[in-house]
């Protein structure tokens, strides 16, 4: 980290996580920080599910739930940035306090309940940016009190097709009671098959992905994997947070509910992505999230079989030159190894991976 990025962490970490995370939000909105500027190296561009990316590091869902601040986003490096959780409706979230952060253990517990201002709110924003460039991905969700959380999936479809360069799914939030449950088959497959029947409806058809939940066992992986290819999703995201508390030193907060990012993640979602990578085959599109902090964790997923890597918590410790950092260092490790593209590396290491889980 600059001494800059120390001084910005020393000040945001005086405050509560929650008014941290607004302040950081404002901060883009006004224009600050500005990124370091990114490379633009031909070898890091890749072409998936018809986009086009700059480089393949994405800001994940979560740190702008409302499409606030995309393009502010993209302009500290992120090949491309995800927003949301949207749900249907405006709703608070669970009672605070529910962001906790284990410095200790570069990580957070967080249970926020997919507080969000809603699909109106989120449609306005990001109808005012259609034709500029860059890619946004979208993230919907269901309300909490809905009485059919698959429609509320649908309704998502239908709101941000049009301005969506692709759309993430997310039943993997551990946040809302019962939402992991449409991981499990017979509501997975009800689930997806109404999702693709409303994208084909829709005025615009971006790329669909799924985003799951990294404490799964094999033979749930094996009936996502089986859904995903027979409904014809486009891609998976993996992984959302985890209940696992294995090896914290942050003892005081350590038993927080909620789900767990940042470092201590890393293991377990690298390992279940590797897994995917091997039922899902070579030509399915993989997104790999969690414990991602610098350069070379972000080629570690790209080994274990991602194509595209995303992070959140990392810059929450590291600031928000990060992104920049990681892609520059991307950059210098294709032109050390003699890389025509960084697509190279991809399941270099899946095998050994795919063996941890």
């Amino acid at each position: 980290m600059s001494v800059l990025d120390r001084i910005g962490q020393k000040l945001l970490f005086s405050f509560d996580p929650e008014t941290a995370h607004g302040l950081s939000i404002a901060a883009l909105r006004c224009g600050l920080p500005v990124g370091a500027t990114t490379p633009r190296d031909a070898r890091l561009k890749l072409s998936l599910c018809g986009l086009d990316f700059p480089n393949p590091l994405g800001m994940a869902a979560g740190y702008d739930k409302n499409a606030e601040v995309p393009d502010a986003l993209l302009g500290l490096g992120f090949g491309f940035a995800e927003v949301g959780t949207v749900t249907p409706l405006p709703q608070p979230g669970n009672p605070k306090p529910r962001i906790f952060r284990l410095t200790a253990d570069e990580a957070v517990i967080n249970r926020l309940g997919f507080n969000n201002e809603g699909h109106a709110a989120a449609e306005k924003r990001l109808a005012a940016r259609k034709g500029r460039p860059g890619i946004v991905g979208v993230n919907i969700g269901a309300n909490k009190d809905s009485a059919d959380r698959v429609a509320d999936y649908e309704r998502g479809v239908a709101r941000f097709a049009p301005y969506a360069s692709y759309l993430t799914v997310n039943i993997s939030s551990p946040n809302t009671p019962g939402l992991r449950n449409m991981q499990a088959r017979e509501q997975l497959g009800e689930l997806l098959s109404r999702v693709m029947a409303a994208r084909a409806a829709a005025s615009a058809q971006p790329p669909v992905f799924l985003k799951i939940a990294p404490d799964l066992v094999e033979s749930e992986l094996e009936d996502i994997a089986a859904e995903v290819a027979e409904k014809k999703i486009d891609g998976v995201i993996v992984s959302n947070t985890t209940l696992a508390r294995t090896g914290l030193r942050s003892a005081t907060v350590a038993g927080e509910a909620g789900g767990l990012s940042g470092k201590p993640l890393f293991g377990r979602s690298t390992a279940v992505l590797a897994r995917m990578r091997k039922l899902l085959g070579p030509d399915m599109a993989i997104i790999g999230v969690g414990g991602v902090d610098s350069t070379e964790a972000a080629l570690e997923k790209i080994r274990a079989g991602a194509d595209l890597v995303q992070l959140y918590t990392g810059m929450i410790y590291a600031g928000p030159a990060l992104p920049g950092r990681i892609v520059a260092g991307m950059a210098r490790f294709a032109e050390r190894e003699h890389l025509k593209s960084i697509g190279e590396l991809r399941d270099t290491g899946c095998a050994s991976w795919s063996e941890r889980l």
